[in-house]
């Protein structure tokens, strides 16, 4: 069963706004034996939504679009889905009922709020509880056709309550499972090149993903097929296999980002965390206290981006920066003693080095981090080399630092 998502708005092609409508979607149609095989983001044109849906009547079963059904002039996608299905817009007092009830307490009704009480005549309409705009649903030769609104909140709400259980109803599809692994140690190629044995002997119904991650690899494997007992059986042989190849190179059989294994590490061993953080400027600790329960383990950071910081927070030798400089081992090091006095934690991570585009020289350039880990009387260190743009830098030092600590208390 194949579906196709189109988002509508132009705010989306000239990124002023992200789609995370698609991920979400195709997430939860997957669950439901439901695969997405195009996503298309489209401008409010009506000749744009008319190629859009003419091109994905042809190759998929399900059609689901958001975005455009605001009260606004641009916001054109009922209409053209009248077009396109020879229909035309009729007033629902029903529908109205709901809009009223929405914006009761927001703003004063007008002539565009009612406006959007209009509905194309030849659909389902489906109701959206927590805003103005209803959900068009077209039954055509065998297709469904859905018109959502782009508004994320909502989407997710009309998808959860009313489209998949609806679709669920409509369609037998097949059983779609997955695996994924969290691979450290490895760069792709030479996985795929450990793992091609593994991956001829896999039966039909099962494929395996490679999905570089920021320093490790996600390896997926997908089985596909009616019998849901007898795939269960296969992914779970194949789980087997993967373990005794890969064996300690496996940080955890689940797709989570690094703060929440290191997180779970800690809370597991009743380990205490800090941070000295300087070219990460705190990036390290906004991810780990975005996590719910992150008080349990974090206790707090030592932002010491400048020198005078590192040496009268942290401890760090004058005699060391002058010698070997704020982006080197020996500093890297000192952070972590210091932070590990000052915070009074049983763990402590530190970074420092060049974020970037501008600090470098030749022989220390940008991109160059050194990264530390401390628990109980060891440390820990790596250098990371590489200009990938300054917010990749963060991000991947960051990373970094965290697998470091997950290396040294594992």
């Amino acid at each position: 069963m194949f579906a196709e998502i189109i988002t509508i708005g132009d705010e989306l092609l000239i990124g002023q706004v992200v789609d995370t409508n698609s991920s979400w979607i195709s997430k939860a149609l997957n669950v439901q034996g439901i695969e997405v095989i195009q996503i298309t983001s489209i401008r409010d044109r009506e000749k744009d939504i008319l190629q859009a849906l003419d091109e994905a009547m042809h190759r998929a079963d399900i059609i689901l679009l958001t975005g455009g059904l605001g009260p606004t002039k641009d916001d054109i996608t009922k209409q053209t889905l009248c077009r396109y299905f020879n229909t035309e817009l009729v007033f629902s007092s029903a529908v109205f009922e709901n809009v009223k009830k929405v914006l009761s307490n927001r703003i004063p009704l007008n002539q565009l709020n009612r406006n959007q009480a209009l509905v194309p005549k030849d659909c389902t309409v489906i109701n959206n509880r927590v805003g103005s705009a209803p959900v068009s649903w077209f039954d055509k030769a065998g297709k469904v056709i859905i018109s959502m609104p782009g508004v994320p909140e909502e989407m997710k709400v009309v998808m959860i309550e009313e489209i998949l259980p609806r679709l669920k109803e409509r369609f037998h599809t097949d059983t779609i499972l997955h695996q994924t692994f969290l691979v450290k140690n490895h760069p792709e190629a030479i996985l795929a090149e450990e793992l091609a044995g593994f991956e001829d002997s896999l039966p039909e119904e099962l494929s395996l993903a490679y999905l570089p991650k920021l320093g490790l690899i996600r390896l997926r494997l997908t089985a596909i097929g009616k019998n849901k007992e007898a795939l269960q059986k296969h992914l779970d042989e194949c789980n087997h296999q993967l373990r005794g190849i890969l064996k300690d190179d496996i940080l955890i059989e689940e797709d989570a980002p690094i703060q929440y294994i290191v997180g779970e590490l800690l809370k597991q061993k009743g380990l205490t965390l800090g941070t000295a953080e300087s070219c990460t400027g705190g990036k390290i600790a906004t991810q780990l206290t975005a996590m719910p329960g992150s008080s349990n383990f974090y206790k707090g950071s030592i932002i010491a981006y400048s020198n005078e910081v590192k040496m009268n927070l942290l401890n760090v030798s004058a005699h060391t920066l002058a010698v070997y400089g704020a982006v080197s081992e020996e500093t890297v090091v000192e952070m972590v003693k210091g932070a590990m006095r000052v915070l009074n934690t049983d763990c402590i991570v530190a970074t420092t080095g060049i974020a970037g585009p501008t600090g470098g020289t030749k022989e220390k350039p940008v991109g160059r981090v050194w990264m530390a880990a401390g628990y109980e009387n060891r440390i820990i260190t790596k250098l990371q080399e590489g200009d990938r743009g300054r917010e990749m830098n963060i991000i991947r030092a960051s990373n970094g630092s965290l697998l470091l600590l997950h290396e040294l208390i594992k």
